[in-house]
């Protein structure tokens, strides 16, 4: 393993999270100024969340020792990549951009941001029961000799670095601002039974890296480096580990988040049944009755 003052000394300049991370951040506070313009103010921590929890998290994946290393080390790369997909976008949604958008966009805006919201691509991907299998897709390529690719050809890495993230957020978002992702109480069970069995799959790419002996990107010669670095067959566990440890560790808050999304959706929609008429009820349940023949 890297010593610490190699862990807090290794910077680089990421171009392309870079340009994510100012176009992420010059966005939120031009939203931030156009809420305040309004009169609307918005939660300091929010704010501090978004900037400091997201985008220094982003920063320090790709500027700092896990970019610095991530063609060199599988293990950091594997790092990387599974943080920027699963943590960054968590806490990037605790400063809740959709509803800061709404705050500060007029009528028009907030129009073109629902039809973008309820884009086919953007409700796709954005379904916990599709997004999380492109993740399942991503981590099988660990597997394979494109897992060498990945890590060292500049074009796969900038296309990642700005892909991950988004993909990320597409995934966490409907779950954080449930209210602008509208889904029934009974797509969310459904949305959590399978989101639950894919996060442990998730894991088996992890799995499988770990204790798996021999090489699966067929790149056995020990990199040249530090004496710190591993070799082929010891860094491919440590990538294993990497993955395994994080797909099974980030069940457990993914899991809490969508079962108070499912709490309040459901406490929503028997709000809703509470104030229909008896003759408004019996039309439902006349249709519904329609519908099962």
């Amino acid at each position: 393993m890297p010593p610490f003052d190699v862990v807090i000394s290794s910077w680089q300049i990421d171009w392309t999270a870079a340009a994510v991370i100012v176009c992420f951040g010059v966005l939120y506070g031009l939203a931030l100024k156009a809420a305040a313009n309004k009169g609307r103010n918005w939660p300091l921590w929010r704010t501090g969340a978004f900037y400091v929890l997201g985008l220094g998290s982003l920063t320090v994946l790709t500027c700092g020792f896990p970019g610095v290393y991530s063609a060199e080390l599988r293990w950091a790369f594997t790092l990387k990549i599974t943080l920027m997909l699963f943590v960054v976008p968590l806490l990037i949604g605790l400063g809740k951009p959709i509803s800061l958008a709404r705050s500060a966009l007029s009528g028009g805006g907030i129009a073109r941001l629902d039809a973008v919201l309820s884009n086919r691509l953007v409700r796709f991907v954005s379904n916990s029961l599709a997004a999380p299998l492109l993740g399942l897709a991503l981590f099988s390529t660990f597997l394979t000799p494109a897992f060498y690719t990945l890590r060292t050809n500049p074009v796969a890495e900038a296309l990642l670095t700005l892909g991950i993230p988004l993909l990320g957020l597409l995934m966490a978002l409907p779950i954080i601002e449930e209210a602008d992702f509208h889904r029934s109480s009974a797509f969310i069970t459904l949305e959590f039974v399978f989101v639950f069995i894919e996060l442990l799959i998730d894991a088996v790419p992890g799995i499988l890296l770990r204790l798996n002996g021999q090489v699966l990107d067929h790149v056995a010669t020990r990199q040249a480096g530090p004496a710190w670095f591993p070799d082929a067959l010891r860094d491919q566990q440590l990538a294993g580990d990497v993955l395994w440890f994080i797909c099974e560790i980030v069940d457990l808050p993914l899991i809490i988040l969508m079962f108070m999304r499912f709490s309040r959706t459901d406490k929503r929609e028997a709000r809703g049944f509470d104030q229909l008429t008896d003759s408004q009820l019996d039309e439902l349940n006349a249709e519904h009755l329609r519908r099962g023949r």
